[in-house]
């Protein structure tokens, strides 16, 4: 029987990446989803769990096996035109996710505070970027865990209102499904959200890490771990998908049952989407203003943990494409490389939010972005985790192949049907 000392103690990257998975791009899609299409696309919930888990298992034992990011794993056994592509493809959906994360936590935080929205994402930008620089991240990760407790907030409004619960479990675990652009649409967001590329990078540079610190690595920078230290990795990642499919369900829930019921079809700003969270607070005095701080702290808490995330996944990728010194364990001295790709990116998300795009559509079409980005980016995860020559006794076994293979197949399949749905409806 496990302690619960030793149980916090191996959670690690699993819980981490997972928790960043329901950023403010998460939110903003899932409340869409929600909204537009009720409890329509409730089931994507449970049944995205086991494929996001076995994906982000691959990535998480492909750096724990081979001591190296996917990036420089691609680099030593592929071709480099193929990784490129793959890096390139991560730089452009994470800049852009970058912007649209911080102009979603500024027009959170101009819900409770009478600041303009350009101070606001300025504020944002720097506090990040210097709390990513020069502060370690198991330092700033640990205080960040505590303000992603406000994601709570929806599973805790699912019990509160009065839900037609006959309904809601058909619609979990019976698909329903539109031919139309606008579902498929959506449906290619919640995926892109769900299963994210910077997830893929994120996940397997932080094994890696992890490693560093526990002195894992031997001289001849290999791993040194066993199959307690693999098991161990699986439970991380498995709690860490577990939880954040639970905040996908409970968003899907709260946003059908509160905004859909009553005829709010389309989220169109953060003060719409805060009013899903109303229920949770109407027993106090001013209900809106409160709801509104508690989806503002939701937003700016899971946005200051997700865009050190995106920046650092980015930022692995390139420096692992051209043999740069990386880590966030590294001072700015030691790897200005790394740094710098951080540093650029997240600048160049704020840029984005300069030009005009409304942050909650920004995010959604942020969500679509990562759907179609990610297919190619799983096929090369596929290819590399049943690689024996890279992953040796640990390569994928026949499980862990066919949910990589059918996730790849399903997202592939949802971004080419909405392209071909694309003008034809409405």
């Amino acid at each position: 029987m496990i302690s619960l000392k030793k149980f916090f103690k191996l959670l690690g990257p699993g819980v981490i990446t997972g928790a960043a998975d329901d950023d403010p791009s998460g939110i903003a899609t899932y409340s869409q989803t929600g909204a537009q299409f009720g409890y329509g696309q409730l089931w994507t919930a449970i049944f995205m769990l086991p494929f996001q888990t076995a994906v982000q298992e691959a990535c998480a034992r492909i750096g724990a096996v081979t001591g190296k990011g996917i990036a420089a794993v691609v680099r030593e056994h592929y071709n480099k035109k193929i990784l490129y592509g793959v890096v390139l493809l991560v730089l452009i959906a994470n800049t852009i996710n970058i912007g649209a994360d911080i102009g979603a936590m500024a027009a959170a935080a101009n819900l409770v505070l009478p600041l303009n929205f350009t101070v606001l994402t300025l504020l944002f930008t720097a506090l990040m970027l210097s709390l990513e620089i020069f502060t370690s991240y198991k330092v700033y990760a640990n205080i960040l865990k505590w303000l992603c407790i406000s994601l709570f907030a929806y599973p805790v409004t699912v019990f509160i209102v009065h839900e037609p619960w006959a309904t809601l479990l058909k619609a979990t675990f019976v698909p329903h499904f539109e031919f139309s652009f606008q579902f498929l649409f959506i449906i290619t967001g919640v995926l892109g959200t769900t299963i994210s590329p910077y997830m893929f990078f994120w996940q397997a540079s932080e094994e890696v890490e992890e490693e560093k610190a526990d002195n894992l690595i031997g001289w001849d920078k290999k791993p040194r771990i066993g199959r307690f230290f693999i098991k161990n990795l699986r439970l991380d990642n498995f709690i860490g998908m577990f939880f954040s499919e639970i905040g996908t369900w409970s968003i899907i829930v709260v946003t059908a049952t509160i905004l859909n019921s009553h005829g709010i079809t389309n989220i169109a700003t953060s003060a719409d989407a805060a009013k899903a969270l109303e229920p949770l607070v109407n027993s106090f005095p001013n209900a809106g203003y409160l709801a509104k701080l508690l989806f503002a702290t939701g937003i700016i808490g899971l946005g200051l943990l997700a865009i050190p995330v995106l920046a650092g996944s980015a930022s692995y990728a390139l420096s692992e494409t051209f043999s740069w010194k990386e880590g966030l364990g590294l001072k700015l001295k030691q790897a200005h490389g790394f740094y710098g790709v951080i540093t650029i990116a997240t600048i160049l998300g704020l840029v984005i939010n300069f030009l005009g795009i409304d942050p909650i559509k920004a995010l959604v079409y942020t969500a679509v972005i990562n759907g179609v980005v990610a297919v190619p980016l799983i096929f090369i995860i596929a290819l590399v985790a049943k690689n024996e020559k890279i992953m040796g006794k640990y390569k994928s076994g026949l499980l862990s192949n066919l949910f990589i293979w059918l996730t790849f197949i399903g997202m592939g399949a949802a971004a080419v049907a909405m392209f071909l749905t694309f003008g034809k409806n409405n």
